[in-house]
């Protein structure tokens, strides 16, 4: 909930700074959020966790939009959705880089013992859980995959 409201706040100080691409992000943020809030089966309270899960997608949704718009030649809406991801990836956790996630996960490849590529799915829900937010599923299991293979 401290993150929400932290949200909320940056919403107002983006609002009286006249910062449309920033105010944009938080608005889509906060829609989401409420989305959760009400979906079908939801308790009505949205946890710190799950907004940063809900940040992330969104995130990855803008980057991907980016990409999208960057293959049709249209450079000024790739540029919008790059600066809303940015404004947005200020309240994810820091990301670990490469060689970081690599360690990681080669301390979790350990742990369970697994040692050939059929044992993916053992070192996956360990590493996908251990590292959410904090590494790409895409780089995880390019990782896993390569030091499985081994």
């Amino acid at each position: 909930m401290e993150l929400e409201k932290q949200i909320q706040a940056d919403m107002v100080t983006a609002m009286k700074a006249k910062e449309t691409v920033r105010l944009a992000a938080l608005r889509g943020i906060k829609a989401a959020i409420l989305l959760a809030k009400t979906s079908e089966g939801s308790t009505g309270e949205v946890s710190d966790s799950d907004i940063v899960k809900i940040i992330g997608k969104l995130v990855k949704q803008r980057k991907e939009s980016a990409e999208i718009y960057s293959r049709q030649n249209r450079p000024e809406l790739a540029e919008n959705e790059l600066a809303e991801a940015a404004a947005m990836e200020v309240y994810l956790p820091k990301q670990l880089s490469e060689a970081e996630t690599e360690a990681e996960i080669a301390k979790i490849v350990a742990e369970t013992g697994a040692s050939q590529p059929s044992d993916m799915g053992k070192v996956m829900g360990v590493a996908t859980k251990r590292l959410a937010g904090q590494a790409d599923g895409r780089l995880i299991s390019s990782i896993v995959k390569r030091l499985l293979a081994k």
